[in-house]
C-alpha cells in the first residue's frame, strides 16, 4: 500500500512534515581504539574519522545524492527542482567531520546546482552521544552492560550513564522542533525538507525508537546502523503520534 507521502489528499497530521534520514558517523579513531568517548569535553575536541572513515561517509553521500536527489557525478541538467536539504550534526569531533564531509561530497556533486552556502551542517547538541557515566575511556565491550539494564528498565542510570529515555526525548524533541518549523523558508505552510540527522549509535538506535512508537528499552532489537551508514526514518503511525508538532493553541 501507499505510504503517506505516496498518497494524495491526505491530511498532514497523518504524516511527519518534513522527511528524515540517520547518518552514523563514519569510522572513528575510538572505534579502532575500541575505546568508549562519550564526555563532550573529550569527544568535540579529539577521536575524528579515520580514512576508513572518511571514505564511507563520501560513499553515503554519494548515495544519498542519486537515490535521494537523483543527481550523480557528471549526471547534468536536473529532472526536477532539488529540495530543500538541512543537515543537524552532534558537535563532536567524529560527527562534525562527518557532516563536513557529507555536505562537502553533495556540494561537489551538486556544484552547478548549488551554492557554497548550501549544505552547511548545523552543529545540534540534542544529537550528541549517549553519555555512559563511569564507562568513559574504558573498552568498547561495556555496552552490554548499560544494554542489560535498559531492557529492564529504560529510565535507569546505569554506571551513572545518561538513561535510554533521556537520549530518546532529546532526539525526539528535536525531531518534534523540527516538525514546528518551515525549513524551506517558505513561511508556515511552506514545503516538507529533507533532513539528516547526523550522529552516533546509541544516540540514532533510540531516535529508531521513537520513530517506530516503540519502548526505548527495546533499542538494540531495532537493526543497527554501521559506521557511515546512512537510513531514512520512516515513521510508523504511532511514530508520527510521539514526533508530529504539537497543535498549535
Amino acid at each position: 500500500s501507499a505510504s503517506p507521502r505516496e498518497g494524495s489528499g491526505m491530511e498532514m497530521t497523518d504524516r511527519l512534515r518534513h522527511r528524515y534520514f540517520a547518518l552514523r558517523h563514519g569510522e572513528s579513531e575510538a572505534n579502532v581504539a575500541g575505546i568508549i568517548i562519550s564526555d563532550p569535553a573529550v569527544g568535540t575536541v579529539k577521536y575524528g574519522l579515520t580514512e576508513v572513515g572518511f571514505a564511507g561517509v563520501r560513499a553515503s553521500a554519494e548515495a544519498f545524492a542519486a537515490s535521494v536527489l537523483g543527481v550523480t557525478a557528471g549526471g547534468g541538467a536536473l529532472a526536477a527542482p532539488l529540495p530543500h536539504v538541512r543537515i543537524h550534526a552532534s558537535d563532536f569531533k567524529r560527527t562534525a567531520e562527518t557532516a563536513q564531509t557529507f555536505a562537502d561530497t553533495l556540494r561537489e556533486i551538486l556544484k552547478d546546482h548549488c551554492s557554497e552556502e548550501s549544505f552547511v551542517p548545523i552543529p545540534t547538541v540534542e544529537l550528541r552521544e549517549r553519555y555512559f557515566g563511569e564507562l568513559e575511556g574504558g573498552p568498547n565491550t561495556r555496552y552490554d552492560d548499560i544494554w542489560d539494564v535498559d531492557r529492564q528498565d529504560a529510565s535507569a542510570k546505569p554506571c551513572s550513564a545518561e538513561s535510554a529515555e533521556g537520549v530518546r526525548s532529546r532526539t525526539g524533541g528535536l525531531v518534534r522542533s523540527l516538525e514546528s518549523q518551515s525549513l524551506a523558508g517558505d513561511g508556515k505552510d511552506g514545503p516538507s525538507a529533507i533532513v539528516v540527522l547526523v550522529s552516533h549509535g546509541d544516540a540514532l538506535q533510540l531516535l529508531q525508537t521513537a520513530f517506530q512508537g516503540s519502548p526505548a528499552g527495546v533499542h538494540r532489537s531495532l537493526p543497527h546502523l554501521n559506521p557511515a551508514e546512512l537510513r531514512e526514518l520512516v515513521p510508523t503511525p504511532a511514530g508520527v503520534d510521539l514526533l508530529r508538532a504539537p497543535e498549535s493553541s
